[in-house]
């Protein structure tokens, strides 16, 4: 409420202010000059008598006449009673200010303002700096604008062009700091996962090549090598994928958060998540099947749709074997992952949804689920957060 005091008690003193300047009822102080004007005009008289008489040279007379004349008009002006009446120039304008001044303000802060952000102290701004987000990144934008070859200011706003979703700004972004100032493993990863936000995670040929020349530069660093095997997923490569999953995780450490996505991936390309062998508390004995040997054989072969078409088969079968016995955690962080690979997020939300029901958040395998569902942009209805 007081901001909006403040607001108008802004409003009217400003309108009051251009109402001032513009006002036009000053009146000019009445002054009755009419026997100057009749004194001026006898003295004009008075020298042409003068000059006829040969008592004056012209020159002198020219000067003279001149002099008086200027006199003889402003005593004439001076006779104007009162001030100008307001035009209708000015009564408009006048009017325009009274009416659309505050109506302006007042839309423009709900445009461009935060009505419904509470008061915050500056420290506490300062340990919050994602609120005023938004505004460093145009601050980042006006300095590029005037200094485009600021390298590091490209370098520093490409992340966060990432993390807003803009996918094209970003690869611009990455390129400018690459033109700048050079490679490095983590701009070539970042100019490869732009393109691969803006299309669901597609990995295309340039992409591909960004990720390998990072990869040689950072030989060991798993996301970029988890791209790469994602790469030789979608097209189709499954030995080769599932290798390449397998390989990251021997790499990893044993509680490395990144795993649980690898052996969903592992367990998608034909292998044995790490592990297996040992059962997850509350798991069924009997895991659902993976690919055989013969169906990896079989999807080498296939073109993409009727690999794509196989893949579906074999999540619907683990779908409904998950139907007829829930009591396999395993499964159902597989069927999500695998709905959501497949972008088919309803059935990953609805999958889920029933995981949760036979492993309630509270415990520790239902608060995997949800730390799985946050992980993939999934949330399901009714699902506790």
């Amino acid at each position: 409420m007081i901001i909006w005091l403040s607001f108008a008690v802004l409003a009217t003193a400003t309108t009051a202010a251009l109402l001032h300047a513009l006002s036009s009822s000053r009146a000019r102080p009445v002054r009755d000059n009419s026997n100057a004007t009749r004194v001026y005009r006898d003295q004009l008289l008075e020298l042409d008598r003068e000059l006829t008489a040969g008592r004056i040279m012209p020159s002198e007379y020219e000067l003279a006449k001149a002099e008086i004349a200027r006199r003889l008009f402003k005593a004439a002006d001076d006779i104007t009673p009162g001030g100008e009446p307001p035009s209708r120039i000015n009564a408009a304008v006048r009017l325009s200010i009274v009416a659309f001044l505050p109506l302006l303000s007042i839309g423009m802060y709900v445009a461009l303002g935060r009505p419904e952000l509470p008061s915050m102290p500056l420290q506490k701004r300062l340990d919050n700096p994602d609120r005023d987000l938004a505004v460093l990144v145009r601050k980042t934008e006006m300095h590029l604008a005037r200094y485009p070859e600021d390298g590091r200011g490209w370098d520093v706003i490409a992340p966060v062009y990432l993390r807003l979703n803009r996918a094209d700004d970003a690869e611009k972004a990455y390129r400018n700091a690459i033109r700048q100032l050079g490679l490095n493993a983590g701009r070539l990863r970042g100019m490869a996962e732009a393109p691969m936000a803006e299309s669901n995670g597609k990995i295309t040929e340039e992409t591909r090549q960004a990720l390998e020349r990072s990869l040689s530069i950072e030989p060991n660093n798993p996301r970029t090598r988890f791209y790469i095997a994602l790469g030789m997923e979608q097209a189709g490569k499954m030995v080769d994928a599932r290798a390449a999953f397998e390989a990251i995780v021997k790499d990893s450490p044993a509680d490395a958060p990144w795993l649980p996505l690898l052996n969903q991936h592992i367990a998608m390309n034909g292998g044995a998540p790490a592990g297996a062998d040992q059962a997850a508390p509350g798991a069924s004995a009997a895991a659902p099947a993976n690919p055989t040997q013969q169906d990896m054989a079989a999807a080498e072969t296939m073109n993409a749709g009727d690999r794509q078409q196989m893949i579906r088969g074999m999540v619907e079968s683990l779908d409904a074997k998950l139907s007829e016995d829930p009591n396999n955690f395993e499964g159902w962080v597989r069927l999500v992952r695998s709905y959501a690979v497949l972008n088919d997020k309803d059935r990953a939300a609805g999958a889920l949804k029933r995981g949760l029901a036979a492993f309630p958040p509270p415990g520790e395998q239902g608060s995997q689920l949800l730390a799985l569902a946050r992980e993939l942009g999934i949330a399901p209805e009714g699902a506790t957060q």
